[in-house]
């Protein structure tokens, strides 16, 4: 089974901070999970709120615990608010389901892991999120 490596990892969270900082984004937090929610690695820009990596491990841990990006969770918690409710109960109350948390995939759609950002508008962290993603080759599933 293919796993996300620490470079990887670095490089994911390194070109997310990279199309932030070109898109004049607020000061951002990224987070790269493992398939099994395990943390690979984790950095906040200078200037991002401590509470960001928080925000960030819950979005992309509730990607790969649920295997559906924050988009996803969000229209779910939007149609069927109960199940939100009820998967972020079983699952500790670490779910943040909005956009910015991005599954990573290999070329044969297996989930590697996720990419949870936090300091923008929601969109704006996807976005970065899957710019960090696309630049090592994966999938990103937004």
């Amino acid at each position: 089974m293919a796993t996300l490596s620490l470079r990887r990892a670095r490089t994911m969270i390194r070109k997310a901070f990279e199309h932030a900082r070109g898109a004049e984004m607020k000061p951002m937090a990224a987070v790269v999970l493992d398939a099994g929610g395990n943390m690979i690695a984790f950095e906040r820009e200078d200037g991002a709120s401590p509470g960001r990596f928080d925000i960030a491990r819950a979005k992309a841990y509730g990607a790969v615990m649920l295997g559906m990006p924050g988009s996803a969770q969000m229209a779910r918690a939007e149609a069927q608010a109960y199940f939100i409710a009820c998967a972020n109960g079983a699952l500790g109350g670490g779910l943040v389901p909005v956009p910015g948390g991005v599954l990573v995939k290999d070329s044969k759609g297996v989930v590697l892991g996720a990419v949870g950002v936090s300091g923008d508008a929601s969109d704006n962290d996807a976005a970065a999120a899957k710019a960090g993603i696309d630049a090592t080759g994966l999938t990103a599933e937004v």
